[in-house]
């Protein structure tokens, strides 16, 4: 799978996009197409610098999409399997690929299976059917059984058989890993070169990698680490993720992002749009799979909270074109397209490794190399200008002065570093 080394996403969550997310697939208009106003924005995301489009659910559900109801169905909030199929084949001549968002762990309790095969279902310790983290309207399948299995299996091959070119799996980390050995196997006799990445918050993840034949899970560790570091000014906790994180890329290549639907918008969770920066600077050039969610690169804000409609304010509509975007978040796209643009000139990033070179709670320093390659970034939350240890800097990108960082400054350079330092 050449093809993924060189992949980064634009990550859309499609029934907030359209501005379908409020209503019921009985709402949907009778001549409905909306799933074709993404088309308008693939130049966009091209430009961007992306490589692919990962959807959200697309999928026939009763409310947000994960509520699946049939899985062979688009959502009639969204259009067609026509519409679905336009979209597929303008992604794929503007050379961008189609993940799709797939919701295996459990069904809507509308989805007629529910009622007509409970066999495929888990039971709690009553009889009754088992439900996903306590969701009444989320009925959980039972993943040891082989109908499960092959249900599963047909539901991926058929979409791939349509044209998309991946898979992320929703709450992976309900799902007994070694559930997917199975599946993903028969699904790659049909299709060897899907990409298929796992949900997990929590765990050890080079061994659910392993024992589930994922390509990739969500670093969620990194997410967390990323704002919550800036946010603190505590490099501290970015620097033993990153310790952790190599450790991770030497098994797979993490799906690494600071922002999707299930989160706080980054531009939010920070107190500066100049720290920004930072967070993608960091996400740009560790190893890994980047992926942006549609909003950030504008420097969108949303806020996601525990109550019921909590996650409108990160899932919003998109107006009809770019050109509708207002004009204060163009600058935040800029700064994907330079560090997009400068992951692109350096693929091997894909696979690297991070090595602390200068650490204290306002300065990082870190090398990132794979073999002969090597990039360092240096990281100031500090409030005056910062000279990194660098003999024969060259900056590649970020905000310096001659040698130095600006205060609350980044930059992304090449050159020889000090032997590792820390200091409190």
């Amino acid at each position: 799978m050449g093809w993924v080394e060189h992949a980064m996403w634009w990550q859309v969550y499609p029934l907030g996009f359209v501005g379908a997310a409020d209503e019921g697939p009985a709402d949907a208009p009778a001549d409905n197409h909306r799933l074709r106003r993404l088309v308008d924005w693939l130049d966009y995301a091209r430009d961007l610098g992306v490589s692919g489009i990962a959807l959200g659910p697309v999928f026939a559900s009763s409310t947000h999409g994960y509520d699946t109801t049939d899985h062979f169905t688009i959502d009639p909030r969204l259009g067609t399997l026509d519409d679905f199929r336009a979209l597929v084949d303008e992604a794929h001549e503007r050379g961008l690929r189609v993940l799709l968002d797939g919701v295996f762990n459990h069904v809507g309790r509308a989805h007629p299976l529910v009622a007509s095969d409970p066999a495929l279902f888990a039971r709690a310790d009553d009889g009754s059917l088992a439900v996903f983290e306590g969701h009444d309207a989320l009925v959980a399948l039972d993943h040891a059984s082989p109908a499960v299995a092959a249900l599963v299996t047909e539901v991926m091959t058929h979409w791939l058989d349509l044209g998309a070119d991946g898979w992320r799996l929703d709450a992976a980390y309900a799902v007994p890993p070694a559930f997917w050995q199975p599946v993903l196997a028969a699904v790659r006799e049909r299709h060897p070169d899907v990409y298929v990445v796992g949900e997990v918050i929590h765990g050890d993840y080079p061994a659910i990698v392993a024992e589930s034949g994922f390509d990739a899970v969500t670093q969620y560790e990194l997410w967390k680490s990323i704002w919550s570091a800036i946010a603190t000014r505590n490099w501290w906790e970015l620097a033993w993720t990153l310790d952790r994180h190599s450790t991770f890329v030497e098994a797979f290549a993490p799906w690494t992002f600071v922002g999707n639907h299930d989160v706080t918008r980054i531009a939010s969770q920070l107190d500066d749009d100049a720290l920004l920066g930072h967070a993608l600077a960091v996400l740009f050039t560790v190893g890994g799979t980047p992926a942006v969610y549609y909003g950030d690169e504008q420097a969108f804000r949303g806020v996601k909270e525990e109550r019921f409609g909590g996650d409108d304010a990160i899932r919003p509509a998109f107006p009809g074109s770019p050109a509708e975007l207002a004009p204060e978040g163009w600058w935040a796209y800029r700064l994907h397209q330079e560090l997009i643009g400068l992951r692109r000139r350096h693929p091997w990033l894909h696979r690297a490794t991070t090595r602390t070179i200068e650490l204290t709670n306002e300065h990082l320093l870190y090398e990132v190399r794979a073999g002969d390659d090597a990039l360092l970034v240096a990281l100031n939350l500090a409030d005056e200008p910062w000279d990194p240890t660098v003999t024969g800097a060259a900056f590649l990108a970020g905000a310096t002065t001659g040698a130095q960082v600006h205060p609350r400054g980044w930059a992304i350079l090449t050159g020889t570093p000090d032997e590792p330092r820390t200091r409190r």
